[in-house]
């Protein structure tokens, strides 16, 4: 019996070794590739990054100065820029409502245990990994090309990517819940559509609102991202005042505030709606 366990013990000893021998390995790898990579690119950006480090914090010092020396102007920029804020929350605000029905759909129909035609079940979650992966800058840049500038192309770029986005994690909220309400419709002649619309949905549908509240507040940072390649929105300001330069970091600070602003107060206000409605809470 003593025999027995310390050979036990050594097999597990063995195994532990390797396994830590492996996870080195993979670590020393990825270190020198992420060498290797850094210094071609440094390379091929003629060897700027090393000498420009001292001038990083050059822009952001310019920026406050500006911004201290005409602070009683900034009340005035704020204002001026709030429609350019209401279209960069508009853009985000119809690509999630837009990505959350489209993914709502196709959750259902690749959960497993729940999805009409398993045989489709591969394709669709191939389609969500495709549109996730592709980052939505990407799809902005060929839609602007196709359709010119402006939010359409913005909102059609992040519905997609929230479509994609949505659509994993709604699936697997799906996968989790309990399929009793689902059998006993079953077992009353319900359809499919009826099965998911009232033995599944009312269980997923908090969990469901909770990521679908995240993924705005995710898309209006995308939105005003996206306006720095000419897709509308305040991003679009943000890129033309920082392009003027001195004279105009004045407009650049009001609109860093609006974004600060907009950002803390929705995140704000989705985690409360989220922490009420996972806790079950009223609202």
């Amino acid at each position: 019996m003593t025999a027995s366990l310390t050979d036990l013990h050594a097999a597990y000893d063995a195994q532990l070794r390797t396994k830590r021998l492996w996870t080195a390995t993979g670590l020393l790898i990825f270190v020198l590739l992420l060498v290797a990579g850094f210094l071609t690119a440094n390379d091929r950006n003629a060897g700027g990054f090393l000498q420009g480090i001292p001038n990083v914090f050059d822009f952001p010092a310019d920026v406050v100065t500006e911004a201290i020396a005409r602070a009683p102007e900034l009340p005035g920029l704020v204002i001026r820029y709030l429609p350019s804020l209401a279209e960069t929350v508009n853009i985000a605000a119809a690509a999630t409502l837009i990505g959350a029905a489209i993914a709502a759909a196709l959750a259902f129909l690749v959960t497993r245990g729940l999805a009409p035609a398993p045989w489709a079940v591969a394709p669709i979650r191939r389609l969500l990994d495709t549109l996730r992966a592709v980052p939505e800058i990407v799809i902005a840049l060929i839609l602007i090309f196709v359709l010119g500038g402006g939010p359409v192309p913005a909102m059609i770029a992040i519905a997609l990517h929230t479509t994609g986005a949505l659509g994993k994690l709604f699936s697997e909220v799906a996968e989790n819940a309990p399929l009793g309400a689902v059998e006993g419709l079953r077992s009353v002649g319900a359809s499919w559509p009826q099965r998911m619309l009232f033995g599944v949905l009312p269980q997923v549908a908090p969990n469901w609102l909770s990521y679908a509240l995240l993924r705005f507040e995710i898309n209006i940072r995308a939105s005003a991202i996206l306006g720095f390649v000419g897709a509308g929105g305040i991003g679009y300001d943000l890129r033309n005042a920082m392009s003027w330069g001195q004279g105009r970091f004045a407009e650049a600070a009001a609109i860093f505030i609006l974004l600060f602003a907009t950002i803390v107060i929705v995140d704000q206000i989705g985690s409360a709606i989220r922490e009420r409605l996972t806790k079950g809470a009223a609202l």
